[in-house]
């Protein structure tokens, strides 16, 4: 009976434990815009990025993954999508440009060990 006592003592301090280390989604006014930090289940980044005080996409909107790694970079004037928006993977970055919310061009970055190939 002590075993099963210290068993669920042990699991329930562990999950209290855990629980304490999600972090919740943060959102700041700063002037005309909201700051945004928005965060995956295992309390690591994933999204970073504003928002206008009409709840629409502004500015810079970094992605990460699961680990922490920047996985895309991208830009948005008032909801829509805008400029130059960067995805990375392990070796490649593909470039993107966006006028009048559409896609204009595309760019694959190659890496190999010793030089960069433009696609």
């Amino acid at each position: 009976m002590k075993n099963i006592i210290t068993i669920l003592a042990i699991a329930l301090f562990t999950s209290v434990s855990f629980s304490q280390d999600t972090k919740k989604n943060t959102y700041f006014l700063d002037g005309d815009v909201i700051e945004a930090t928005i965060y995956h289940d295992n309390g690591m980044i994933a999204q970073t990025g504003y928002y206008s005080k009409e709840n629409k996409l502004t500015g810079e909107w970094v992605s990460y993954d699961l680990k922490g790694e920047k996985t895309a970079v991208a830009q948005y004037n008032n909801g829509e999508k805008v400029g130059t928006w960067y995805f990375f993977t392990d070796k490649n970055i593909k470039e993107v440009s966006y006028m009048d919310a559409r896609v204009a061009k595309v760019v694959t970055w190659k890496s190999s060990d010793t030089q960069i190939v433009v696609n």
